[in-house]
């Protein structure tokens, strides 16, 4: 019996033992932590993992999904003495025509759920503060604002959030909401932009998006997004991680309405329209870069006769595919569907040579012909060309096609008859302007049909296809 106490006795006693050098060990690297400033070790399973964190450095080296996410509760961010090594260069931007925007380098630490932005210098230094709307137009409503601070000192003493997920490549942070949902939009604030910001990364850049996004939008662009990005992108709404990276954008940098500034490419980059529209033929595997002219003289150019519903229609349709058949091209009448599969599309509008439509989202499909095709913009009644050339116009003369602008007189809208000959909106359009765009929109992009004058149209027609017979004649001559 005293035999079996004893042997009690003494296991109880190597535990009690164990138990104290444990608890020991634990509280000298709590001190440690404090001394050093780095985050402190609250439980043993923390103190288990550090351990092995610091002993097996590259293990925090983390490259898939399922090695981001060893342990929600548990995973930490590479060591204060590693990030202390990361220079900080902020450059936040809220002044610039058009959009707001920062470039961050050094530890910087995002919280999808309370949408901040955390940069944590390497030394002491001011606490800065700016509020950035990461959609490309400043102007856009429905557009939370991103909080990027810049903390006053190190990790632990400034109260830096923990990271659970830490990434090695850069990150683009970019909103929805305000205007996307408009293919011109779509096209025009969110995916030019991203091109020409991700394009010196070489795929190598993680894409996270907020504001409350839509799954179908990022289903619908899913093939343009995966050939800038080779990761998923990840939706920070709601996001519970804190993920960490060395290099962040916040926001889109829109250059102009619809186009880019080759100086201003970020990474030495001097890129054009041009290769915005070789990248989405690349995306949507379109089959042709070059029109029917140049490849096929023999057969006729094609044109697409773009109808709209229920507004802001040609009323003479029929008159328009006989004229434009007059002058030589195959006519083809579409009605673009909104919820049409965008491969799809583009493959579409890729087939033909020109486009004729009236001035609004469908002209967006200039993006799809081929180099050397030709935008016919119909402009309504109302004062509204300097809006169709800055949105349409200018664009499809750098993507490098033939831009017709076609501006009808008064007797060409159905507005002269249904207001009268004496109605502002006919004989002061600009004092519709003053009224804001709600009125503009309502009269002259809603209310609007167009009866072409075919006689003068077919000035436009034979301009159009002038131009195309030119290549033909190019082409003919480097034989």
């Amino acid at each position: 019996m005293k035999s079996w106490v004893q042997s009690h006795l003494n296991v109880g006693l190597i535990v009690g033992v164990l138990l104290v050098l444990l608890t020991y060990l634990v509280v000298t690297q709590q001190a440690a932590n404090s001394g050093g400033g780095t985050r402190v070790v609250t439980t043993v399973a923390q103190w288990l993992v550090d351990k092995q964190l610091n002993e097996e450095p590259r293990q925090r080296v983390v490259t898939t999904e399922a090695q981001q996410v060893v342990d929600k509760r548990l995973i930490q961010a590479p060591s204060e003495t590693e990030k202390s090594a990361i220079p900080t260069k902020v450059l936040c931007s809220t002044d610039e025509r058009l959009s707001d925007y920062c470039e961050l380098e050094g530890d910087i630490r995002i919280r999808g759920r309370s949408w901040s932005v955390d940069i944590v210098p390497s030394t002491w230094s001011e606490r800065q503060k700016w509020k950035i709307r990461p959609y490309s137009r400043r102007s856009a409503t429905h557009v939370d604002l991103l909080n990027v601070t810049q903390l006053p000192g190190p990790a632990a003493g400034a109260g830096a959030p923990p990271c659970t997920v830490t990434y090695t490549r850069p990150a683009i942070i970019f909103a929805l909401g305000g205007y996307s949902g408009n293919v011109f939009h779509d096209h025009a604030d969110v995916l030019l932009p991203l091109f020409y910001l991700s394009r010196q990364y070489g795929g190598e850049v993680q894409l996270l998006v907020i504001n409350r996004v839509q799954p179908w939008w990022l289903g619908k662009y899913a093939l343009a997004l995966r050939r800038m990005s080779r990761y998923d992108v990840v939706n920070l709404d709601g996001d519970a991680h804190v993920r960490c990276f060395r290099r962040v954008t916040v926001g889109l940098r829109l250059h102009k309405d619809f186009g880019i500034v080759p100086d201003e490419v970020p990474g030495g980059l001097r890129l054009a329209m041009p290769d915005f529209t070789r990248f989405l033929r690349e995306a949507y595997a379109l089959p042709r870069s070059a029109t029917t002219t140049r490849l096929d003289p023999g057969r006729k150019p094609r044109m697409m006769l773009i109808q709209r519903q229920p507004h802001r229609r040609f009323v003479n349709e029929k008159e328009i595919v006989a004229a434009a058949a007059e002058e030589g091209f195959e006519v083809v009448v579409t009605e673009l569907r909104i919820d049409a599969a965008v491969d799809e599309q583009a493959r579409l509008v890729n087939s033909f040579d020109a486009i004729v439509g009236l001035h609004g989202a469908g002209m967006t499909n200039e993006v799809f012909l081929p180099p050397g095709g030709v935008l016919v913009q119909v402009v309504p009644w109302g004062n509204l060309g300097l809006m169709a050339r800055v949105e349409y116009g200018e664009p499809a003369a750098e993507m490098g096609l033939k831009y017709i602008c076609y501006n009808i007189t008064v007797e060409e809208s159905s507005l002269l008859e249904e207001l009268g000959p004496d109605d502002p909106a006919i004989t002061d359009p600009d004092s519709v302007h003053r009224r804001g765009w709600a009125a503009l929109y309502d009269i002259y992009l809603t209310r609007q049909d167009v009866r072409l004058d075919i006689a003068r149209f077919k000035l436009t027609l034979a301009e159009a296809m002038d131009h195309l017979r030119r290549q033909q004649g190019q082409q003919q001559g480097r034989r």
